[in-house]
């Protein structure tokens, strides 16, 4: 199914290149403007402001909750019905230590808000959660796709793996633009797009 666009596209390979090359200009806009300073650490309306920063300028649907049921690989997230109370019970999770950020983490991606790009919006409000009460954030170069994937799938049921997993990868390069840009094509790339580099576009 070619989800509705606002580009008039109506071949999915055609959508997907344009989604990568048009969000990625704006997850390195994101950093280069500052307005990244503009995100609610840690809150829901943080990640609407990341999720509608990306794709706004693609899907209608950008920044807003998702009205369909939606699942992958056999599971079934946070269904619409029940959707609102659980995005109000992550706003409240503390986040003041590594366990409790990536606990919060793995609750949005069970909620997952959107109707597209949650996995690639939650991954930078994750890194701003890091960055500020941590002073870290995740090398993203350094964690492999198949084990983060997996890890994550498990999440749901034991959160250990995927909190080892990334506690490997955390470095205190918090303001490294090349860290950064790079993250984003690590990050795309689990999700199947790795067609264009950040730094190059």
């Amino acid at each position: 199914m070619i989800l509705n666009n606002k580009l008039g596209i109506t071949n999915q390979i055609e959508l997907s290149q344009a989604e990568e090359k048009i969000s990625k200009q704006k997850a390195k806009q994101l950093f280069d403007s500052d307005d990244i300073v503009k995100v609610g650490i840690g809150t829901f309306e943080g990640l609407v402001y990341i999720h509608h920063y990306l794709f706004c300028d693609i899907y209608e649907f950008a920044g807003k909750i998702r009205e369909v049921n939606i699942s992958k690989d056999d599971f079934r997230f946070a269904p619409v019905i029940y959707l609102e109370a659980s995005l109000q019970n992550i706003d409240k999770m503390a986040q003041s230590s590594f366990d409790e950020i990536v606990e919060k983490y793995v609750e949005m991606n069970i909620a997952h808000p959107f109707r597209e790009g949650n996995g690639r919006a939650t991954r930078i409000w994750l890194d701003l959660m890091l960055k500020k009460e941590l002073k870290k954030v995740i090398d993203w170069n350094s964690v492999d796709k198949d084990e983060y994937l997996s890890a994550m799938k498990r999440s749901v049921v034991k959160d250990i793996e995927i909190k080892h997993l990334l506690k490997q990868a955390l470095t205190d390069k918090i303001d490294d633009r090349v860290l950064f840009m790079k993250g984003i094509d690590i990050s795309y790339y689990y999700e199947g797009y790795a067609l264009f580099k950040t730094e190059e576009l």
